[in-house]
């Protein structure tokens, strides 16, 4: 209604006051709930659901005869702590953890001191670093399987050619050097990670401090070990955590180029728990995928007060 003539605009409708939005008000208020509620929703159906359905599962066992699952509280816990089975898985899995860590950090690093330069054609080259993330880790799988296989595979071919491997002896199929067939994918796929990290650490150090060490006569190892390094520590030890959990959980390259095999010589905690997932045992499988959490958890929390890192 017009306060001065005391009717409705035309079309029926209360014009808005003056300073007042026509948005609904959820949309203008200053609340962040309006906000996080679609995060929130996301998390808790994506996340906290499955989470606690999995320790609810793991709180039962499978019935094998009846086809159920029966609640026995921490049986599968019991029997898991019991299996010599579990105990390699985990052999494997640290095994894995710290020499692919280790390689893929140093090679990182190394790569990145030799890109970390504004000549000409080098930023092409740190462009092309991204390529190999983007391949999904199934197909990098599926094409290392095919590189190192026995018969026709491109890597073993040249190993036998060099006298470092024998075709009887196939690299996946050789229980001394199947798990390194399996760590050459990885570290193709994911050394380029740890080259970009390396590389937006470099470049954001400051020049002052080597420009003294230079006029101070000090050497390229020196300048390395006394001023990269160190400042260097905080983005090493976010891509030391980063890294090595998505290490510790590695799936995809064992299920496709040896599912754990020869044996269980490259069976890992979370491809053990997908083979119990594959044969039915479901409150078996998700205690071995707690299990996976609970290190995980516990050993970044550590790496993170240790190393005091901070993002």
């Amino acid at each position: 209604m017009s306060a001065a003539t005391g009717t409705f605009p035309p079309d029926g409708s209360q014009s808005a006051r003056p300073g007042e939005s026509r948005w609904p008000r959820f949309l203008t208020s200053e609340h962040p709930f309006p906000w996080l509620a679609p995060a929130t929703a996301l998390i808790l159906v994506f996340g906290i659901y499955p989470l606690l359905y999995a320790l609810w599962l793991s709180l039962h066992v499978r019935n094998r005869i009846k086809r159920v699952d029966e609640f026995a509280w921490f049986k599968n816990w019991e029997t898991a702590f019991a299996d010599e089975r579990v105990w390699n898985a985990l052999y494997v899995t640290f095994t894995y953890t710290a020499i692919g860590l280790v390689i893929q950090l140093a090679l990182g690093l190394g790569i990145a001191l030799l890109l970390d330069t504004d000549r000409r054609g080098y930023g092409l080259m740190r462009g092309l670093m991204t390529l190999p993330l983007v391949v999904p880790p199934a197909v990098t799988g599926m094409m290392f399987l095919l590189m190192e296989d026995g018969s026709f595979g491109w890597i073993s071919q040249n190993l036998y050619a060099l006298g470092l491997l024998s075709p009887q002896n196939p690299i996946l199929a050789n229980g001394s050097t199947a798990l390194a067939g399996v760590l050459l994918a990885d570290i193709w796929q994911w050394t380029p990670f740890m080259v970009l990290i390396m590389l937006a650490g470099l470049r954001a150090l400051p020049k002052e401090p080597f420009e003294a060490a230079a006029i101070d006569g000090a050497n390229g190892f020196q300048m390395f070990w006394k001023l990269t390094l160190p400042m260097l520590s905080k983005v090493i030890a976010i891509a030391v955590l980063i890294r090595g959990v998505d290490l510790f959980r590695i799936f995809d390259y064992v299920y496709v180029m040896t599912s754990g095999g020869p044996g269980t010589v490259t069976e890992t905690l979370t491809a053990y728990a997908g083979r119990m997932f594959q044969i039915g045992n479901f409150p078996y499988a998700a205690t071995l995928s707690l299990m996976t959490l609970i290190i995980i958890v516990v050993v970044a929390n550590l790496f993170i007060q240790i190393f005091r890192v901070r993002f």
